[in-house]
């Protein structure tokens, strides 16, 4: 391991995890650069060059504060950094620039031969999808509530009525939305079959069976480590209200656990937030992976020493 090799970090500018992480890097005399492809222009610049004879790739990028070699990169840590929109632009030109960013400052990045991606993005985008989350869940021996994903009213009014218990509407990717310029969430809901009508034709919907749960469970997995956190309240979607919950740190029977971790290996990814429900026998159910999901809470509740994981990881250059 050479210590001059910088450990790159994109991501947005407040982002109060990266912070941690960050720190935990710098107690190490780690180098980290910093940045957010936002702000390319004065604020990021970016450069590479190729050449045949020798066959060979050299390139950086700088910020006001830091410069990194992309051949000389440790590893990254792809948190949650924001692409530019241009909104200063007339749309054509705000597309075709906001593009040439992605293929560009993308295209460079992901042809570093960095050993190490925290995770990839392009792994991360594979990994978003939920039927494809469900499917490897079962084969991997998981328990998952019955689930349906259709954009047939009747098939879920079907479904519906045919499930002992309430059936819950999620959403199949969380995206920005607003209305009449309030921000808004898709939490899990409960839905009759008589709300079910004809504009669940316009796109599929992912209807599940709720788990009669006493807990939700937050697990992080960072490379071999696994911290698992118990929620308890008395919500349906603890998101809503975190000051009703409490927290502890719970222990998964080695087969959840193992089960988790190939979870991640299936897809390539070395970590990732995963969503788990305990029910009263004491049966934990799979809901969902996040695979870029928010922990820093979690370690302020518990003293777990997850930005501790993330930074030994990074500053190890390998999972």
């Amino acid at each position: 391991m050479t210590e001059e090799r910088p450990v790159l970090v994109a991501t947005e500018a407040d982002d109060l995890t990266a912070d941690m992480v960050i720190t935990e890097l710098n107690r190490r005399n780690v180098p980290v650069v910093r940045f957010n492809p936002a702000d390319i222009g004065a604020g990021l610049t970016v450069s590479a060059r190729f050449s045949t004879r020798p066959a060979s790739m050299a390139g950086r990028v700088r910020t006001p504060s830091r410069t990194a070699d992309l051949t000389h990169v440790r590893s990254v840590y792809w948190r949650r950094p924001e692409w530019p929109t241009f909104s200063h632009l007339e749309p054509d030109d705000a597309r075709f620039a906001a593009a040439q960013v992605r293929f560009g400052l993308g295209g460079l990045l992901y042809a570093m031969d960095t050993p190490l991606w925290v995770n990839h993005p392009q792994r991360i985008a594979t990994a978003d999808y939920k039927p494809a989350q469900l499917a490897l869940a079962q084969r991997l021996g998981l328990s998952i509530p019955p689930t349906l994903i259709t954009n047939d009213p009747d098939e879920a009014r079907e479904f519906i009525t045919s499930v002992t218990g309430d059936v819950l509407f999620k959403t199949l990717r969380w995206t920005p939305y607003t209305r009449d310029g309030v921000p808004v969430t898709g939490w899990a809901d409960p839905v009759s079959a008589d709300e079910i009508d004809e504009s669940v034709r316009v796109t599929p919907h992912l209807f599940q069976a709720r788990v009669d749960k006493i807990a939700d469970i937050r697990v992080l997995v960072v490379g071999r480590h696994t911290f698992a956190v118990r929620i308890e309240s008395d919500l349906l979607d603890w998101r809503k209200d975190y000051s009703a919950l409490t927290y502890s740190i719970e222990h998964l029977p080695d087969r959840v656990n193992k089960a988790l971790h190939l979870y991640l290996e299936f897809l390539g990814l070395v970590s990732g937030s995963f969503d788990l429900a305990v029910d009263r026998e004491g049966d934990y159910w799979w809901l969902e992976l996040n695979p870029n999901g928010q922990w820093g809470w979690l370690e302020t509740e518990t003293g777990l020493p997850m930005s501790a994981a993330f930074a030994d990881l990074l500053s190890q250059g390998e999972s």
